[in-house]
């Protein structure tokens, strides 16, 4: 099994010193960088655009993966590809036909996920199943950063993990922190994301020291 990966969201940052943060996480060990996108209709808070993407693609050379929780990824896609997101996340209700977006996001360069709400069965989005390169797993409903963590969701987690090709990866994101990210991993997460659990927290080094001590050697 290949090392879990700490993606540390961005949305619990300094934005006063974004730079820094940034610069900070990626010192103390993390393996990609997240972004949440919400545009204040699909949920209801309106947070980063493509510029802030450009930005921080340009202050580090690790994976940038951004999450749209938008009502229309078929237009705005593009950009955040553009400004250099790595990998895509969208929710497949949020497009007229899931899979012709999630294709055009590979198209265009970038990995296609999907994202999966804790109300949201598994029966519902395996459609896309043939056309992502990772599943998102939430764990909070989208929205805001700093919720709780949902452990309703663990086995839906250890379910999507069964039934995909190991190729592509699960990732999970929304109220993990050193003490739950174990529970985590063992059902299946393997691309762990955390804002406030890590952002929040007056040592970064530690704290990913501590969340990868949680879940073992790998």
């Amino acid at each position: 099994m290949p090392r879990v990966k700490i993606a540390p969201s961005i949305l619990s940052a300094d934005f006063s010193r974004l730079k820094d943060e940034i610069e900070a996480v990626e010192a103390a060990g993390a393996d990609w960088l997240h972004v949440d996108v919400m545009d204040g209709h699909f949920v209801p808070n309106i947070t980063i655009g493509p510029v802030v993407v450009e930005w921080v693609r340009k202050v580090t050379k690790i994976p940038v993966d951004v999450h749209l929780m938008i009502t229309d990824p078929d237009k705005y896609a593009p950009e955040f590809i553009k400004a250099g997101a790595d990998w895509v996340s969208i929710h497949p209700d949020t497009c007229a036909n899931p899979n012709a977006t999630l294709e055009k996001i590979r198209k265009l360069g970038a990995k296609a996920s999907i994202a999966v709400n804790p109300d949201v069965p598994l029966s519902k989005v395996e459609k896309c199943f043939s056309d992502i390169d990772m599943v998102l797993m939430m764990t909070v409903f989208p929205g805001f950063g700093g919720q709780a963590f949902i452990p309703d969701v663990l086995p839906k987690i250890a379910e999507v993990r069964k039934r995909l090709d190991q190729s592509i990866p699960v990732e999970v994101d929304g109220g993990i922190k050193t003490d739950n990210i174990d529970r985590v991993v063992k059902s299946g997460g393997e691309v762990i994301v955390s804002g406030s659990g890590i952002f929040k927290t007056p040592n970064y080094v530690e704290t990913i020291r501590q969340m990868r001590q949680a879940v073992g050697p790998a």
